[in-house]
């Protein structure tokens, strides 16, 4: 059955690829992107999608989205910050909230109420392993993703009454290059002043080791498109489906 899906950071990576796989199977999809840049490019590189430039940030852009009847939403917009707690500026915590956990929410709180009247709809929060793991260095971004985790457990609980099913997909390190933007991303504010800066080789070697012999990002498209024409969903879908068992989770 055809749907009409939504999707936000859509501009690259497993947005991006969910986004066209999505089309080429016949769905309806609305790429969504922070910026009208990037906009312009998936335009000009898929004129097939229909593509759109929703900053989940920006209250104007989100309100946009209150009156779609939208099908499944697919929560994938993400911002990465890696650094040590003890370090990492309140400025750089609060914009990868504000992307990650309050853009997050807007979206979904927006998107809703269609779905509520209709009795029937999807949430798919895009997760990650460190949704349920915090390794050294990666604190902040795995912060927002535990709590991404608490609000997907929440409202599949709340919304299930509702015929609206919620999800959370946690992929493991793909070689999308947000890895390695976000392991890269503290060494623009972290150096031998910082309170950890005795412990800098541990993150340098942390960092190492999430962008070195990453997975390809097909997996993680190909169990999205899945979840998508899924009749049922799990609560939380791991990729690949055995990393807990290989980190001993």
């Amino acid at each position: 059955m055809t749907k009409t899906v939504l999707i936000t950071g859509a501009g690259s990576g497993f947005g991006k690829g969910t986004a066209i796989a999505l089309a080429t199977l016949g769905h309806h999809v609305i790429a969504t992107t922070e910026t009208e840049e990037q906009a312009a490019a998936l335009r000009a590189e898929h004129p097939s999608l229909s593509v759109e430039k929703i900053d989940i940030t920006n209250a104007a852009d989100v309100a946009t989205l209150a009156n779609r009847d939208i099908d499944v939403l697919i929560n994938n917009a993400g911002f990465g910050q890696t650094g040590p707690m003890s370090d990492v500026p309140n400025d750089r915590l609060r914009r990868v909230f504000e992307v990650n956990v309050f853009g997050t929410v807007a979206v979904t709180q927006a998107i809703l109420p269609r779905m509520s009247q209709r009795g029937s709809g999807r949430i798919i929060i895009v997760s990650s392993i460190a949704g349920v793991l915090a390794a050294p260095g990666f604190g902040p971004y795995a912060m927002t993703k535990h709590a991404l985790e608490a609000m997907g457990k929440a409202m599949r609980a709340e919304l299930a009454p509702q015929g609206i099913d919620v999800c959370l997909i946690n992929p493991a390190p793909y070689n999308t290059g947000f890895n390695d933007r976000m392991a890269d991303s503290m060494w623009e504010w972290f150096d031998d002043s910082s309170v950890n800066a005795p412990a800098k080789e541990i993150h340098k070697m942390v960092g190492q080791m999430v962008t070195t012999n990453q997975l390809d990002p097909v997996e993680v498209v190909e169990r999205l498109v899945e979840l998508v024409e899924a009749e049922t969903t799990t609560e939380n879908n791991f990729v690949p489906e055995n990393i807990r068992e290989i980190l001993n989770l």
